[in-house]
């Protein structure tokens, strides 16, 4: 069970006095087409990653040791798996009125499903409004990150200004792929999407200040926005594209640099580290960040864990034999519990609960999620297996990668192969 402390008395885990008057509100509704087949019956936020974690844990982490333990988590798509996990991973202590829990889409506003995530903020006022914070931290699902978001409300707080972005410093050359906050002085000038071009930064010019994603607002000011834009018609309904643009117009939006976030533990190599993990490739280069000998992204900063529910029950993991010709050996790798390197190499790859590796297999640059197998004499080659796919007996994937597509394989721009939930693989 997740640490908890009573209302009154909570703190981070850096020892900075966390505010009580907040609600969490974490978007998990997304139905991340861009990752399938991982998202083919899963939602987005449930997929796993780095081993034996999802990618809502990241979030769910940073909000818990931020010191915000009542969080509602919007789900719509796909989200049996991801109730499941939230249910019997994050259970807080109920009788402190501490909580994390997940709200489906219920049709409060009329029947259609969340047009956008301003949409679900809003069709979830009702839990808003039975809680009566005065400030609500709205973050994304799906994205991979440190953030200790009691610092960020700080700088709402001084800001007197109804909303807060955060932003990540990129380059220049991928303001396309974001929304650029265009700010002086802290306050937000203007919020471009996806712009094909731009200015720089005062003190970097080669940097744009991308939208993490990550909200704070006054709760009584976004309340009156969200029912405005509903009222829209044209409007998309989307927190980025419709909600800050409307704050900005008002002359309301502070803006919060990530790069000053202070993260206990934090390095200066995973300093201000985030990862958008919404394709495929973006996926898999999050995960190769992992096993550096120094990892870009540290997931053995003990001073703020990312939590999960690890399965008790599951032994460690083990490797065998030491034969002339058959060495059960992992090299910077990840090997959650349960494994079994039976005979096989496994070199920069993560390795999750229950894969077993058979003799004279090799398994290199790859993502093997629970329970994969990969047979004698096979070979896994820069490709994410989801669960439970067996590679048989002298099989190879990665290898041919026409041969992949020929398998129905998606196969992405940069050379990743990727094999669906359950698939067998033969030769």
């Amino acid at each position: 069970m997740i640490e908890t402390r009573p209302r009154g008395l909570l703190t981070s885990y850096s020892g900075h006095m966390a505010k009580n008057n907040v609600l969490a509100i974490v978007l998990a509704g997304g139905e991340g087409k861009r990752l399938m087949p991982l998202t083919l019956d899963r939602a987005k936020p449930a997929v796993p990653f780095g081993g034996h974690y999802r990618l809502i844990d990241f979030a769910l982490s940073n909000l818990v040791n931020s010191g915000y333990l009542r969080t509602i988590v919007l789900t719509q798509y796909k989200s049996h798996s991801l109730d499941r996990h939230i249910a019997q991973t994050w259970r807080m202590a109920e009788i402190l009125g501490n909580y994390i829990a997940p709200v489906p889409a219920q049709q409060r506003q009329g029947k259609h499903w969340y047009l956008g995530s301003a949409d679900a903020v809003y069709q979830s006022l009702n839990a808003v409004r039975d809680e009566k914070p005065d400030y609500l931290v709205i973050v994304g699902a799906d994205n991979i990150f440190r953030m200790d978001f009691s610092q960020m409300l700080d700088s709402h707080i001084a800001s007197g200004m109804p909303c807060t972005v955060a932003g990540i410093r990129q380059p220049i050359e991928l303001s396309s792929s974001f929304g650029v906050i265009d700010q002086s002085n802290g306050t937000v000038n203007r919020f471009l999407e996806k712009p094909t071009e731009c200015e720089g930064l005062a003190d970097d010019p080669s940097k744009i200040l991308a939208s993490m994603g990550n909200y704070i607002f006054t709760t009584k000011d976004l309340i009156a926005a969200l029912e405005v834009d509903a009222a829209d018609e044209d409007s998309q309904h989307d927190m980025g594209g419709n909600i800050v643009p409307y704050f900005v117009a008002h002359g309301g939006v502070n803006c919060y640099d990530f790069i000053n976030n202070e993260v206990p533990g934090a390095t200066d190599r995973d300093r201000d580290y985030w990862r958008d993990v919404g394709t495929l490739d973006a996926f898999f280069d999050a995960h190769m960040d992992l096993i550096s000998v120094h990892p870009v992204f540290n997931l053995y900063n003990f001073e703020w864990p990312t939590y999960t529910k690890a399965d008790a029950w599951l032994p460690p993991a083990k490797t065998t034999f030491n034969d002339e010709d058959r060495r059960g050996v992992a090299i910077d790798s990840l090997v959650s519990n349960g494994v079994i390197i039976s005979g096989g190499t496994v070199t920069h790859s993560i390795l999750s609960p229950g894969t077993y590796i058979h003799s004279y297999s090799s398994v290199n640059e790859s993502v093997l999620m629970h329970n994969a197998r990969v047979g004698r004499h096979a070979v896994v080659e820069k490709a994410i297996l989801d669960k439970d796919v067996v590679v048989e007996e002298g099989a190879v994937v990665g290898v041919d990668l026409d041969r992949d597509r020929e398998r129905g394989f998606t196969v992405t721009d940069s050379g990743i192969t990727v094999v669906p939930k359950g698939y067998v693989v033969t030769r």
